[in-house]
């Protein structure tokens, strides 16, 4: 079966809606920031901070080419990893995106407790958050399917998503 990937940006519930969808489908799960981080053995803020942002983005592409030739995945893709042509022709080729989506204020209320998001360590993190969103909705309106993750349930994202598969 094809791979399941999750897109939309950081605080959206990528990772733990994908965890819950992972075990009920029966299949491997995938956090691309961590196997990264694994891979360099370093966090992503210090591959930012030493390497930079395209460097990152580099290594996203590659590990996305690598996990799109495997199948059966539940993937929970980097928020800006849809914003690259290339990446986005290779998600929708190896299997079905579904873009979380939430509230601007709601994604701060999730995030700003944790410094491993090197995009929002800024001054004003609310305003970073509304700029990025509005910058990347034009790719992550691409995916197949969206869907709100602002007043659901981690369990409720994993349902919707099996329904959608089913449908």
């Amino acid at each position: 079966m094809k791979n399941i990937y999750l897109v939309g940006f950081m605080g959206t519930g990528k990772t733990t809606a994908g965890k819950i969808l992972a075990d009920r489908l029966k299949r491997k799960f995938i956090e691309m920031d961590e196997v990264i981080e694994k891979e360099e053995k370093k966090s992503i803020p210090e591959i930012f901070a030493k390497k930079g942002e395209q460097h990152f983005r580099t290594l996203e592409n590659n590990l996305l080419k690598k996990i799109s030739k495997e199948t059966d995945l539940v993937v929970s893709c980097g928020g800006g990893l849809i914003c690259n042509q290339e990446n986005l022709k290779i998600l929708k080729e190896s299997g079905v995106v579904f873009n979380l989506t939430a509230k601007p204020k709601e994604i701060y209320e999730r995030t700003k407790k944790y410094t491993n998001r090197p995009l929002l360590n800024v001054n004003n993190p609310e305003e970073k958050i509304e700029e990025l969103v509005k910058k990347r909705n034009p790719y992550y309106s691409k995916a197949h399917h969206t869907i709100d993750t602002s007043a659901i349930s981690a369990l409720e994202v994993a349902e919707k998503i099996i329904g959608l598969l089913n449908g």
